[in-house]
Parts: C-alpha cells; structure tokens; sequence
C-alpha cells in the first residue's frame, strides 16, 4: 500500500509547496518509505511510498515518455496480483520495461488499452493517470474498494487522495460534516460514494471517474452479475478449491516479510493454511501469524448471544497444525483506554470508529505486526461470500425489509444512545436507512424467475458485499496503514466472487451449516475441532475495567463546558450512566454508545471539524 494524492487546476493556478507539503505529510503513515511530485502546467501529483515490490524501483509518480514527450503520468496505489502476466502481454505487444514493479506494468497496460485496462488487473488498487495527450485525469478504483480514494471537485479541476484528510489538507477544502455525514458516521450501512465530509466523495468500487476540460464524468467498469450455475457439487467444491488456492498462492507475491492474521476461525485458518502450504512448496519457508487476546480474556469469557467461545484454543490448535512461527498479541484495558491509541485510531479513520475497541484493538495489533512484516492477510469477506451470519440462515432476520445485519445488532440503537434526542430526530436513521435498502435492492441482479429464498439470499449477498463489507475493508485499511501495514484480502478476488455469487443456496448450505461451502473445500486443510467452529466476529473485551474507563473519560467531557462533543449529547442520560452504572441496560445506553461519545471529542477536538446540523 501507498498514499497518493494530487490536484489538477485547468486554470493553470500553481501548487504551492506548502500544499504539496501538507497534502503529502498526511499520507506519511501509508507510505513511510519515500515520496514523490510531478507538476507540469496544469496537474500536480503527490505519492508516499510504502515499498513492498521491487524496493529499488517503482518509484513514482512515474512518467511514460516517448521521444522527450511526456505521453501519461501515473500514481498508483496497491497491488496487482497478476502483473507478470500482463508483462508478458505487454512485451509481446512491443512494450518495454525499465523496472520489476507492478506499478509499470499499470502504466503501460493504461497506454495500450485505456482505461479499459482495468478489467485487466486482478488485485486491490486505486490509481490516478493523468493522460497529457488527452489533458484527463482519471481517478479509478478497484472492484470491491479495498483502496480507498477520495476527491473534491473545484470551479477548475479536482483535489483527491487517498484519505479524506489529504483532500482536507488543502486549504480550500474546509472539514465541514453535516446530517448526512454524521448519518455516515453512524451508519453500518455505507451509501456508495458517500463521504463523511461535505463535498469529499469516494470513488466508488469498480468505477473510473474522469476529468477533463469538459467537466466530470463517471461509468462503471465491473459490477456483480448473475448466471446460471451449471456445476453440480463436487465440482462447485473442487472450483472453489481451486479458486483460492490461486488466489492465495497469487497474494503471496512481496519483497517484504508477509504473514497471517489468524483468529482460530475457519476464514483465516483457511487462509494460513493455503498460505504455509504455498510457501512450503514454494522455497521451503515457514509461515508466520499473528493474533490477538485481551488480558484474562479466557479466564473471564462468558458465552453470549454473538460469541460462543474465545479464540485463543482455536489459535493454538491452527498453530501446532500448521506449524508456524506464531505471536500472540495481549492487550489490557488499560491499552484500549490509552489516549494516544484512540486518539490514533479516530486520525486513522478521518471519523470515530462505529464499533469502539474493535477497532483500537485491531490498531493495536497492526502497530505490532508492523515490527515483524510489512504484509498481513486476513480471513475478511469470507462470511459476506460464503453465507457466515446469522441473518443469511435465520428467518427473523433474513426476512425482514431492512439490512438484516442492522436487525440483528440493533446497531443504531446502540450507537446513539448518549446522543441528545433532538439530534437523534434531526438524523432520522430509519428513514434514511429505509430509503438506501430499498435503493441498494433495485441494483441487485437477478435470474430471470428466480424467487423464493434463491432470490432471497442473493439479495442479502449482494447488500452484504456492497454495503456491509464496506465497513470491515474500510477498518482494515485504516486501522492497518496507520503503521504502514499492507492487509490483502483473498477471498475478494473478483474471479472467486463472481463464481461462488451464482452458486446457488443449496450449495452454498448443503449441510445445514453456515460456510458449507467453504467448509467443504478446505475440509483436508484444517483440524476438526475449527471445522466445526461456528462463526465468532472479531473480539471484544469483557474486562469491566473497560467500560469504567469510558465512564471516566465521560464525567471530564460533561465537566468541560468548553467540550465540543457536549452540545451532542443527552446530558440528563449521560449522568444518570456515571451515577447508576447499570443505567445504561434499562435507558438503551450501551458500551458502544460510551465509546461513540468519547471518539466524538476525541474527533472534534483534534480534526478541527466543523458540525453543521
């Protein structure tokens, strides 16, 4: 992973170095290992290194000239999986190159096929090319958004980054959040292309955004599909095999240490284990993984409605099976409550983190793996894939006119507990959440004929990739580049994704189980006790100790009139929580609603933003 960022301004107006400076110190966390500018009349780009193939080369931004004339000048962010092959292509068209990197061969797959060339490109990504035969900037994303990037259109041109605080980071574009952004804050269910700052959109997944004289213009380049799937079982089975075995194997590609996040799950234990099998066959070496624990966790684990057993047996059992080189990362309440993590975590977001420690938690753990590798795959989007939540298999949720995740978490209730009740109206978190499902529903595409649950579960899957992953890709970035660490994803391989979508819920549920299907074809991978594993999500504290701490940094923001976040909050139910600690269960305040209040100031207080209601 790297930071990019940059400006074009058809007005001719220049960049001052001191834009560029604050632009590019922005991004210095995603890219700590060297920096770049390119300027010519109009276009100014701005990249941060964070070197993972070729270290010597692939530097950039980086220029493709032709007899002294500057034909197309790229910043590119990310990693193309499938970059020998189309060198290969490439040379054989008559292209010639100068380094090993991925990032020329982007360059010179965007000169010989547009940008068309990103249906090409198998992997995570987002890039800039500005195209001076053509006077066009282009702005494209990859299919899933693994790789964020945000931008702000001007009278004359644009201002985009990687992050929203580079975009920010230019004078003219004011840090302004209004209902619609706090919506986003507080939403489980990202609108495609919606930013938190006013003004400052995403490129959406899977779409290419253009710039040039004659203003803006956006298409799509790839989008889920459906088709018929004629496979029968055992050969669906052997498919999906096959798919991830390439797609892990692929991922491996680094010049750095690479390792595993495994949490004891099937996911990641899926991954580790084609992972250490790959790299045994490849040059003998031996994987390395990381988890994490909460301090007395085990010891003080109690079964509940979302977690039925802690991870740390499931950890060691995956360990003595694949023999690994494994760390165990413990972290306390006191480093949850460590106000420079949080602090940390909020600037890493642009945001306050809608789900609380997870995030620190996750904070915490990249900053270590970061001392180890440069590179960490993850177990992520296995469940919105593959059919691993609840709301996929029980009817309560799954039936329901609504995002079915938010259903089933009450996700909305719980965040804005402590928020002032006028507040909570002006929002209108049901209604606007009801109008964006029934938006996302109108894109999904179906059979002709197919109804019933067949119909049913592709709806789900396909809010589940478009909606709901957003939030679990956007906290991997974030949380992961705050210490430099590139996370890869291999379930989102569009190849796999495209295939196991038309699978049919027969299929993907043939045992009565969530994940069969994965299950299935990893069954020779993993010891039985995971294989039978039912789904745990990401883990939360139980230690009291935590939610004391919350209370505390509470009362001091209530006994500060100065506090920006105050205005926020229902100030008669943010008492009676730090008089009656068991307040909360009888008033819909909750841990996460603590959590929420606390991020705001931290948010508020340290970015400089300006609430508009």
């Amino acid at each position: 992973m790297c930071g990019i960022a940059g400006i074009l301004a058809f007005d001719g107006a220049a960049t001052g170095e001191e834009v560029r400076a604050a632009m590019a110190a922005s991004l210095d966390r995603r890219g700590p290992d060297s920096g770049g500018v390119w300027q010519d009349e109009y276009v100014t780009l701005i990249f941060r290194r964070l070197a993972v193939i070729d270290l010597a080369g692939g530097g950039q931004p980086m220029v493709a000239e032709e007899d002294g004339r500057v034909l197309a000048v790229l910043n590119y962010t990310g990693e193309v999986f499938n970059f020998a092959e189309l060198r290969d292509d490439l040379r054989r068209r008559g292209h010639r190159f100068r380094t090993r990197s991925d990032t020329e061969v982007v360059l010179r797959a965007y000169l010989e096929w547009g940008a068309a060339c990103a249906e090409r490109l198998v992997g995570m990504f987002a890039f800039a090319v500005w195209d001076a035969r053509t006077r066009e900037l282009l702005l494209i994303r990859d299919r899933f958004g693994i790789y964020p990037l945000y931008y702000h259109r001007t009278p004359h041109g644009v201002i985009f980054g990687s992050e929203p605080k580079a975009v920010l980071a230019h004078p003219d574009v004011p840090a302004v959040v209004d209902l619609d952004g706090l919506r986003e804050v507080l939403s489980f269910a990202p609108m495609p292309g919606r930013g938190v700052y006013r003004d400052v959109p995403e490129v959406e997944p899977g779409q290419i955004v253009r710039f040039g004289v004659g203003g803006m213009t956006a298409t799509r380049y790839w989008r889920l599909t459906a088709r018929p799937h004629t496979d029968d079982l055992p050969a669906t089975v052997a498919r999906v095999r096959e798919l991830l075995e390439d797609s892990v194997a692929g991922q491996l590609v680094s010049d750095v240490p690479i390792c595993v996040q495994l949490s004891g799950g099937l996911d990641s234990s899926v991954v580790a284990a084609l992972a250490a099998r790959a790299l045994r066959e490849r040059d003998g070496s031996t994987l390395r993984t990381f988890s994490i624990d909460f301090e007395g966790h085990v010891q003080r684990f109690r079964a509940g409605e979302m977690y039925g057993d802690p991870d740390a047996p499931y950890v060691a059992e995956m360990v003595r099976r694949l023999g690994s080189d494994h760390t165990e990362v413990v972290v306390g309440s006191g480093d949850l409550l460590d106000e420079r993590v949080r602090a940390g975590v909020v600037r890493a977001l642009d945001m306050p983190a809608p789900a609380g420690e997870m995030y620190t938690s996750l904070y915490l753990l990249s900053e270590h793996i970061r001392g180890h590798s440069t590179v960490t795959m993850t177990g992520d989007a296995a469940d919105e894939l593959f059919g691993g939540y609840r709301w996929f298999h029980e009817g309560w949720y799954r039936d329901r006119d609504a995002f079915p995740w938010l259903a089933a978490s009450h996700r909305m209730e719980m965040l804005t507990g402590l928020l002032h009740r006028d507040l909570v109206a002006d929002l209108g978190l049901e209604e606007h959440q009801r109008d964006h499902y029934h938006a996302a529903l109108a894109e999904v595409p179906r059979l002709p004929g197919e109804t019933g649950l067949d119909r049913r579960i592709r709806e789900i899957t396909y809010l589940n990739l478009t909606r709901y992953l957003r939030v679990i890709l956007d906290r991997k970035d974030r949380m992961g580049m705050a210490s430099a660490l590139e996370g890869r994803v291999p379930f989102l391989d569009h190849r796999l994704v495209e295939y196991v979508f038309n699978v049919p819920w027969a299929m993907r549920s043939f045992d009565g189980r969530e994940k069969s299907l994965l299950r299935a074809a990893a069954r020779d991978l993993l010891p039985e006790a995971v294989l039978r594993r039912t789904k745990a999500p990401f883990p939360s504290t139980q230690d009291p100790a935590y939610a004391r701490g919350l209370r505390a940094r509470l009362a001091a923001i209530l006994d500060d009139d100065r506090s920006p976040v105050r205005p926020l909050l229902d100030l008669r139910r943010a008492e009676a929580v730090l008089h009656t600690p068991d307040h909360g269960a009888r008033s819909g305040v909750t841990r996460l609603s603590l959590d929420l209040a606390v991020q705001l100031d931290h948010w508020l207080t340290g970015n400089a933003v300006e609430l508009v209601r």
